[in-house]
C-alpha cells in the first residue's frame, strides 16, 4: 500500500490540537454539540477537568498530515454527565475484581442530544476505521471499555458484532407546519388542549415578563444571572453544576444568537430561564434556573416558548432534554435513542449482552404504552 493511502490514528490531549476548520469540515450538519467551538469552549473554560472524571482524548485520522475523520472521546473516571447510565455494570465488574474506570466515551459532554459522534465528511468508510482505532485504544491502554452514546442512525452500522446495542427514550415536538401556536394545540385533544391553555394563563397572570431573546442580546451582567440560576438549580438538589460562568459568557461571545433563552422577568430582575440552542432545523432544550416559585412556570419557559420560537423560525424539531414522561401530555412524543458499548473482558461482555436483551424488550413496550397516550386527536 503506497504512502498516500496509509491512515494514521493519533490521540489529542485537547480539541484545540486540532485545527477548528479542520474539524468542522467533517461534520454532516450543523448541530452546535459538535462545532470545534462547542467542545473547545468546555476545555478552555474549565468544564472538563480529570478531577470531575473528563480528559480529553479526541481521535482524529491522518493520511499524509491531513484530518481525514474524527471522533470526540473522553477517558471518563466515572459516568457522571453521561446520561446512558452504566452503574451497575461499573459495580458488577468491581466486585469481580475489575476495575472499570478509566473508559472511553465517544459523546459530547453533559449534553444528552442525539447527533454524528463519527465524523468523516464525504467519506462513510472511515466510520469503521474510527470504531477500530477506538476498540485497539482500549486494549492498548487496558481500559475496561469504550461507549458511543446518543448516536444518529448514520452511525449505527459501523459499530460490529462486539459492540452491544443499547436504547432509550427521549420525547421530542415536531412541527407538522402549524402556522402558530394555536395550530398546534389544535391538533390536541380536548383535554391537553385545555390543560396547557389553563397552565399558560397561571403564568400570565403572575405579572412577570416573558420573553425569548438570542444570546448577543444580553449583556455580561444579564448572562451572570443566568449562570446564576443554573447553578441554585442544581444546589438546591444537592447536585454538581459542571459548567462554569466562564463557559456561559463564552457562549455569549462566540454563539451569539445561536443560543436562545425563554426569560421571565419581574421589574428589571430575570427570575427565571430556560437556556437552549439551534441548528438549522433544530431547537435543543439544554438548563432551567428559577429564584421564583411559579406554578407552570416550568413548563412555559422549557416547553411552550420553545415551540412558539420552532414554529415561527420554521424549525423541523424542539428536542427539550432528557427523559420526562410529563413531556408527552404537552405535545413531545417519544422518540428512541441509541448507544454502543464494547466491554473489553469477552465474559463479562456476554454477560452484559444478556442483560440488554432483557431491557430492551422492556422499553420496546414501554415505548408502544407511550405512543397510546399520545396527546393528539389524530397521530401526527
Amino acid at each position: 500500500m503506497g504512502d498516500e493511502k496509509v491512515i494514521e490514528a493519533r490521540f489529542h490531549e485537547s480539541i484545540d490540537d486540532i485545527a477548528a476548520t479542520a474539524w468542522d469540515a467533517l461534520r454532516p450538519d450543523d448541530n452546535p454539540f459538535l462545532s470545534h467551538a462547542f467542545l473547545a469552549g468546555l476545555e478552555r473554560t474549565g468544564c472538563i477537568r480529570p478531577e470531575w472524571g473528563w480528559q480529553a482524548h479526541h481521535l482524529g485520522l491522518y493520511r499524509k498530515g491531513v484530518l481525514i475523520a474524527a471522533a470526540p472521546l473522553y477517558l471518563k473516571g466515572n459516568s457522571h454527565g453521561e446520561f446512558v447510565f452504566d452503574w451497575s455494570w461499573a459495580s458488577a465488574w468491581e466486585q469481580a475484581g475489575g476495575e472499570y474506570y478509566p473508559k472511553l466515551l465517544n459523546a459530547v459532554p453533559y449534553s444528552p442530544v442525539t447527533g454524528p459522534r463519527l465524523l468523516v465528511g464525504n467519506d462513510p468508510a472511515l466510520r469503521e476505521l474510527l470504531v477500530e482505532a477506538m476498540q485497539q485504544q482500549a486494549q492498548r491502554l487496558q481500559l475496561s471499555s469504550v461507549h458511543a452514546n446518543f448516536l444518529v442512525e448514520e452511525d449505527l452500522a459501523a459499530f460490529g458484532a462486539d459492540w452491544m446495542a443499547r436504547n432509550d427514550v427521549q420525547f421530542h415536538w415536531h412541527n407538522h407546519g402549524y402556522a402558530d401556536f394555536d395550530a398546534f394545540l389544535a391538533a390536541l385533544n380536548h383535554k391537553k388542549r385545555k390543560n396547557i391553555r389553563h397552565e399558560r394563563k397561571h403564568v400570565a397572570q403572575r405579572g412577570l415578563r416573558i420573553a425569548m431573546a438570542g444570546g448577543a442580546e444580553l449583556g455580561m451582567r444579564e448572562w451572570r444571572r443566568v449562570h446564576a440560576l443554573y447553578a441554585s438549580t442544581f444546589d438546591a438538589k444537592g447536585n454538581h453544576a459542571a459548567l462554569t460562568e466562564a463557559f456561559f459568557q463564552y457562549l455569549r461571545k462566540e454563539f451569539g444568537n445561536i443560543v436562545q433563552l425563554a426569560l421571565a422577568w419581574h421589574d428589571e430582575e430575570i427570575v427565571a430561564m430556560a437556556l437552549m440552542l439551534r441548528s438549522a432545523t433544530t431547537l435543543y432544550g439544554r438548563y432551567w434556573g428559577a429564584s421564583v416559585d411559579v406554578p407552570d412556570l416550568h413548563f412555559e419557559l422549557c416547553y411552550y416558548q420553545g415551540i412558539e420560537y420552532a414554529i415561527a423560525q420554521g424549525l423541523q424539531r424542539f428536542e427539550p432534554g432528557a427523559q420526562g414522561e410529563h413531556k408527552l401530555a404537552r405535545g413531545f412524543l417519544p422518540v428512541r435513542t441509541h448507544s454502543r458499548h464494547y466491554l473489553v473482558h469477552e465474559g463479562f461482555r456476554s454477560a452484559v449482552r444478556r442483560a440488554l436483551a432483557h431491557e430492551c424488550q422492556s422499553m420496546d413496550a414501554y415505548a408502544e404504552e407511550l405512543l397510546d397516550h399520545s396527546p393528539y386527536a389524530t397521530r401526527p
